[in-house]
């Protein structure tokens, strides 16, 4: 298996550029199109698990749009072959001292890259 292909990476680092900036502007029909239109993505978040595609996209309409900046303070994107990768951050909010860990798994669809499954917690 290739890891890393660089036009691969360069892909998935695309698409997860566009989630961060679609995330921290709350623009939610951008965060509704990059996870995959499915009931088998998953979402676990801080305070919620989210299962299917609608219920991450009702989390999404009804979460406040304040408090959405943070500083991203190391990212891992490492792709497995042509059509699956994973994306790894920590970041901070502002005004937080905690760090949260966001892991997201990607997958080539007929759409596009996709989200299929998303983790975000807090340390302690």
């Amino acid at each position: 298996m290739d890891i890393n292909l660089p036009e691969v990476l360069a892909e998935v680092a695309a698409q997860f550029a566009r989630y961060e900036q679609a995330l921290t502007n709350n623009e939610v029909g951008v965060l509704d199109e990059l996870f995959w239109n499915s009931p088998h993505t998953l979402r676990y978040g801080v305070g919620e698990n989210l299962y299917g595609h609608e219920a991450i996209a009702q989390f999404r309409a009804e979460r406040p749009s304040q408090g959405l900046a943070r500083d991203v303070l190391k990212t891992v994107i490492t792709t497995y072959g042509r059509d699956f990768a994973t994306a790894n951050i920590e970041f901070r909010r502002a005004g937080s001292p905690r760090t949260g860990r966001q892991s997201q798994t990607w997958a080539r669809t007929p759409e596009g890259w996709r989200v299929v499954a998303a983790h975000v917690s807090l340390l302690a």
